[in-house]
This record gives C-alpha cells, structure tokens and sequence, in this order.
C-alpha cells in the first residue's frame, strides 16, 4: 500500500499518512481521509482542506 504525503498550502507543514502524528492522537498509517475533520495543521492552526496531496 502505497501512503500519501500531504502539505499545508498555507505554511508548507507536511503530513505523512506513514508516520501519522502520534503525538497528538493520530497513529501511523492513519490515512488522510481517516484524519478527523476537526483536526488542524499543527504549526498554523490551518484547517483539512487547506492541505493538498504531494506527489513525490
């Protein structure tokens, strides 16, 4: 299964389904769609839809 990596269009911060955010209650391998609606970016407060897949 291949994870997706996501950025925050308004500050650049990066989610990585991979390693998820543990630190705040999101495990790895937590895909995008899993994450809660109500989670936002952890640097700017940015909300789920400010953020875009990366293709790498």
């Amino acid at each position: 299964m291949g994870y997706k990596t996501w950025m925050c269009l308004i500050c650049g911060w990066i989610y990585e389904e991979e390693h998820g955010m543990p630190e705040d209650g999101i495990a790895a391998g937590t895909l995008w769609a899993d994450v809660p609606m109500n989670w936002t970016c952890p640097e700017c407060g940015a909300r789920k839809e400010d953020f875009e897949m990366l293709a790498i």
